[in-house]
């Protein structure tokens, strides 16, 4: 590892954006962030298609959205003072005020918009700093301001203001950059900068010399301790200089910055990437900074093509530089940046002292990348403040976090800087090491050591174990206090939950996080285990089946009878708890013998052997393309599981219950036939509420979500391949004529979904999760409770999982950026149970964010999770096609219809949602309403992709009748077009009465001088009482061949796109074979006049080029 220089502060980016602009849909190629700004409460993200995103800063909780239809927004300005206005500046020049309302939790609402630089590019926004004030620069050098006046000012406000806008200048260039302090204005422009004080209307120019490109110029207002310092002035120079300026506009001194600038840059602390520095001297960099910031007390942010830049103005120093591409722009609020790249994409980096970093990291969990930054920037941390805030109690709770045999180098560099910062033979060494070895300490401002014992000793103190491990509540909460007003501390799951071989199986892993034991960087919890290994022990034990079997004897010697009926009212888990605490080492030796050597001897013998044979069985060719013999070898089979780890009671009520369900369902069907209710939905909500309760009451036991012994890796891999392979072909239970019934699929559905589901909770932990759902997709569609059951499965295996654990207290984006840093997830089906939590509990809103997981979720299995609401599906569909370039979204939506058969399935739920009404496009008869495909439909886009895939004829004819049967015409005539039926286009066309529909690109122009006339022939037979009926959709539109509706079918119409088509001496004569004389047409005999003199001119100048390429031939062959 190269080392720099000591340095004090660091560039880190601690969070992740991206789920934000997922959920605000700002990453696809359509819609992108345009500009930034932020403030103390707000982070504004103006769009291209003209929405304004306000999203408060604390927890990301509140979003405002205020759309403007004057275009693409290109500037925002939040007002500091008062954080309830916001202006933004729109591509057409105008300035909108919005007052939000926030105090008042009204509606937000524009109190002014100004036209004053309508038509011109606003390249600068800025708010006054005490009152309600906005000053607007655009790209000619025009500055005015905008005065607001509103209720919220009280009795002053009263005033009417006659001239709200005011002209402050026009400058000889584009404004680069504004900036308010104290009643001062600065204009930053292309070649100078000048002050304006705005209450005496007076101005100054800065500087003799003039400069050529973007350089901006900022206030550097005095310290809190400056006593009466007035503030200063930094502009942007040639060359990496800047100018220090007084408040009255003078120059005092130029201050040089190039060669400064010949170090290496710091490199920028990510969660992306390991921190690397490159030791090599770079050249003096000579830059242009277009725009100055500035930042906290002390410091001057800018920015180029190639990096950030933070000085120290006054002592002529650069703090850091450090590599990021590609910015755009640049938002600061304290120590806080939020950058804009050219891209759309947003990254939030925080100015941070080197410890200050490390300890956040450190409290996050993120110890490689802590140990990282220790290293990298080691002579920073043996400063002494810097050894204040990471004192060796802490590097030494580090280096123990790390892997001893995968990070041994990084352990042996977090050693020799523990050896820097306390050489051995030093006597402050021996006396700390003496109190570490039997305390924990931390160093006070003040010098003094607080010193924790934490010794374990057996005497009263140990039911305060809390207390006397660490602080008291109030104490950590004091000691966390300045942390978090930086930022919030975020919560350390207490368990991971691992899924082995790829999902395959449901055999789970916990381990305890390792910094459980190390309070003093958790976040203070209300309560806490006093031994962490103890409830991981009792989790441990609570997913095996000894102890579920060895709990009533254990309780029966240890719990007194007094007690024992309130510990029978708790759950498993509490149970079992208690039972560690009480149960001897002796006796936890001899269950733990029982249950690894009996079932490994006696009881799993026999399935063994059964399920070697079986695998031998269907390895025959014989038996592996004969689906009834493979049935028969795993009924056999099936026996010896369900001997060893069946459900007895649950088998053995399973087939009554089932027969009971069929009869049921049998004699309601009979009744329902007989009586002719004409109620069939109502009927139908009905049954399948009462499938749900009875799949509630069939579901009543627990689900089997990990194996109730060891299994061998080999022998588990075998059981859950024939376990699956038994749901694959429906062979739920053995020995009795109704499971083999169900097995050939003869029982009605009840039937069915009751063994289907009563045999995945029962061998769930045998069942390969992601073939498991396939088959559900594919076979049991039209059985929801098989869903049902196979979620329920997922929701028990992840029910400690940190994702469910914060499902319950955290918002959305936060769950979003969880599951975003667990992944990649690859097609893990525990990213679908996620999704469905997130579904339950935000509803649709959850959906669109989700696109972000795919292929690891795919819309059929969105199509499941929302199977009650088809129209959430059809926003998340569209959403994800959205989301992908416009050339790629029809491969992308061929490889998501699998099977081939969802195709009709996906076009009737989008022409049947967010659609017209039928009435509304289809007449009577079934012919199309006039001008009714101009009505809009919210899926237009999907219904058009979905057709326009390659297909075969039949369920092209099928997709065409769904079209017209919802009246969807563009589709339909496409459809017409594709197979080759265009007298009916032709029809519908005339119907629709829109001689733009015939146009050559999509060859719905007649081909044949048949084809021409039957067009004419419609367009004769239409009346005009048939033009002056269709409804208006979104235009004007009369039918008789006026100026406002020009494009209506008529005779006259048609004759003249035959003219353009074919010419007008052709036309002519078929006009008069068809019976149709239009020479009285003064309309029609001008345009073929026009017609004729163009093409003899066309002629013309076909045959003056043909004669000059001649000549020009013919010289050369001389």
């Amino acid at each position: 590892i190269t080392w720099p220089p000591s340095c004090s502060h660091v560039l880190a980016e601690l969070e992740c954006l991206d789920p934000l602009l997922s959920a605000l849909r700002l990453d696809s190629a359509r819609l992108k962030c345009t500009c930034i700004t932020v403030s103390r409460k707000w982070l504004a993200l103006g769009t291209s298609g003209g929405g304004l995103n306000l999203i408060q800063k604390d927890g990301w909780k509140q979003r405002l959205f205020l759309t403007h239809k004057e275009g693409a927004i290109s500037r925002v300005a939040c007002c500091l003072h008062d954080e309830d206005y916001v202006a933004v500046a729109t591509s057409q020049g105008l300035v909108v005020v919005w007052e939000l309302n926030q105090e008042r939790r009204g509606k937000p609402e524009r109190i002014y918009v100004s036209s004053e630089h309508k038509g011109r590019k606003v390249t600068a926004l800025c708010w006054d700093t005490a009152a309600l004030r906005v000053f607007v620069g655009d790209h000619v050098g025009k500055v005015s301001a905008i005065k607001i006046n509103t209720s919220k000012q009280g009795k002053a406000a009263a005033t009417f203001v006659m001239f709200p806008v005011q002209i402050i200048t026009t400058v000889d260039s584009r404004v680069v950059q504004l900036d308010y302090l104290d009643g001062r204005l600065l204009i930053s422009s292309l070649t100078r900068t000048y002050l304006c004080d705005t209450e005496r209307q007076k101005f100054w120019k800065i500087g003799n010399k003039e400069r050529d490109g973007e350089f901006g110029a900022c206030f550097f207002p005095a310290g809190k301790n400056s006593g009466n310092q007035q503030p200063l002035i930094y502009c942007a120079r040639p060359g990496s200089r800047m100018w220090e300026v007084n408040f009255d506009g003078e120059v005092q001194s130029t201050h040089q910055f190039k060669q400064l600038l010949s170090s290496p840059p710091l490199p920028v602390v990510t969660l992306r990437t390991d921190p690397h520095y490159a030791s090599s001297i770079c050249s003096a960099q000579s830059l242009s900074f277009s725009k100055l910031l500035y930042l906290t007390e002390h410091y001057v942010l800018t920015w180029t093509e190639r990096g950030i830049y933070i000085f120290i103005p006054q002592s002529v120093q650069v703090l850091l530089w450090s590599e990021v591409k590609d910015i755009q722009d640049i938002a600061v609020h304290k120590n806080e940046l939020f950058c804009l790249h050219t891209n759309g994409k947003v990254a939030r980096f925080s100015l941070l002292l080197v410890d200050r970093c490390i300890e956040r990291l450190m409290r996050r969990g993120f110890w490689t990348l802590a140990a990282r930054v220790c290293c990298l920037f080691q002579n920073s941390i043996i400063s002494c403040r810097a050894r204040k805030n990471l004192p060796l109690e802490k590097l030494e709770h580090l280096k123990s976090q790390l892997d001893a045999s995968t990070q041994q180098d990084l352990i042996s560099y977090l050693e020799e800087l523990i050896l820097k910062l306390e050489p051995l033979d030093s006597a402050c060494s021996s006396r700390r090491s003496s109190i570490s070895s039997h305390e924990s300490f931390s160093v006070l401002d003040s010098g003094i050591y607080r010193v924790i014992s934490r010794r374990g000793s057996q005497s009263d103190d140990d039911s305060c174990s809390l207390h006397s491990q660490t602080f008291s509540e109030d104490e950590r909460l004091k000691e966390f206090h300045a942390h978090q007003e930086d930022e919030p501390l975020f919560h350390v799951p207490l368990f991971q939950f691992h899924l082995l071989d790829n999902a395959s199986h449901a055999s789970v892993t916990i381990e305890a996080d390792r910094s459980e034991t190390f309070l003093p960087f958790s976040i203070p919890l209300s309560f806490r285990s006093p031994s962490p290994l103890v409830s991981l022990q009792a989790v441990k034990e609570s997913v095996s089946s000894f102890v579920r079997k060895t709990t009533e004897k254990i309780g029966t010697l240890h719990v007194s009878p007094d007690s024992r009926g309130k510990q029978e009212a708790k759950d498993d888990q509490q149970q079992e708890v208690s039972v560690n605490l009480v149960a001897s080492p002796q006796e936890e030796k001899e269950l733990e013998l029982q249950n690894h050597q009996l079932p490994e001897e006696d009881h799993l013998k026999g399935l063994k052997d059964a399920t070697a044979k079986a695998i031998a069985k269907l390895q025959d060719p014989l038996v592996l393309f004969e689906p009834q013999v493979m049935k028969r070898v795993l009924q056999e089979w099936l026996v010896f599981l369900e001997e060893k780890f069946g459900s007895k009671e649950h088998s053995a009520s399973s087939v009554q219950m089932s027969k009971t369900v069929c009869a049921e369902e049998q004699r309601e069907v009979l009744e329902e036939n007989l009586q002719g209710n004409p109620n069939d939905e109502a009927c139908e909500s009905q049954i399948i509420h009462e499938n749900s309760t009875d799949l509630k009451g069939l579901l009543g036991g627990c689900f089997q979500v990990s194996p109730p012994c060891d299994l061998e890796p080999d022998v588990h891999k075998d059981l859950v391949e024939l376990t699956t392979l038994c749901f694959e072909l429906c062979v739920f239970s053995c020995g009795n004529s109704d499971a083999e019934k169900s097995s050939d699929q003869s029982l009605p559905p009840a039937a069915s979904w009751t063994f289907a589901c009563r045999f995945i909770q029962n061998y769930f932990f045998l069942l390969d999760l992601k073939r498991l759902k396939r088959c559900i997709i594919t076979m049991h569609t039209s059985s929801p409770n098989v869903w049902e059951t196979y979620i329920t499965g997922l929701k028990e295996l992840t029910c400690h999982s940190p994702v469910t654990l914060a499902m319950e207290n955290e918002d959305m984006l936060k769950i979003l950026k969880q599951l975003h840093d667990l992944g990649p997830w690859d097609d893990s089906p525990l990213l679908l149970v996620h999704a469905q939590r997130l579904y339950e509990k935000f509803g649709e809103t959850a959906l669109r964010p989700l696109t972000k997981f795919y292929p690891s979720i795919v819309p059929s299995d969105i199509k499941q999770l929302c199977r009650n609401n088809p129209a959430h599906f059809l926003a998340y569909l569209d959403s994800l096609l959205k989301s992908v370039p416009e050339d790629t979204r029809s491969s992308l939506l061929r490889s998501l219809l699998q099977p081939e058969s969802v195709r009709l399935d996906w076009l009737c739920l989008a022409v049947s949602h967010d659609a017209p009404q039928r009435t509304n496009t289809v007449d009577a008869e079934g012919n199309p309403r006039p001008r009714s495909h101009l009505f809009t439909w919210g899926y237009s886009q999907l219904i058009l992709l979905l057709i326009k895939l390659p297909a075969d004829f039949v369920t092209k004819e099928k997709m065409a009748d769904v079209c017209k049967s919802h009246g969807f015409w563009p589709g339909y005539l496409f459809l017409c077009l594709e197979l080759d039926r265009r007298i009916e286009a032709f029809t519908n066309i005339a119907h629709l009465d829109d001689l733009s529909l015939l146009n050559e690109e999509d060859g719905s122009i007649p081909e044949t001088t048949e084809e021409w006339k039957f067009l004419l022939h419609l367009a004769q037979n239409h009346s005009s009482a048939f033009h002056n009926d269709g409804p208006q959709n979104g235009e004007a539109v009369s039918n008789s061949g006026s100026p406002s509706w020009p494009n209506c079918i008529t005779v006259e119409n048609v004759a003249l796109l035959l003219a353009k088509a074919i010419g007008p001496n052709r036309a002519l004569p078929l006009l008069q074979e068809c019976g149709l004389m239009l020479e009285s047409s003064e309309r029609f005999t001008g345009v073929c006049e026009i017609l004729k003199i163009a093409e003899k001119r066309q002629r013309a100048l076909i045959l003056s080029i043909l004669d000059k390429c001649d000549r020009f031939l013919w010289s050369q062959q001389a």
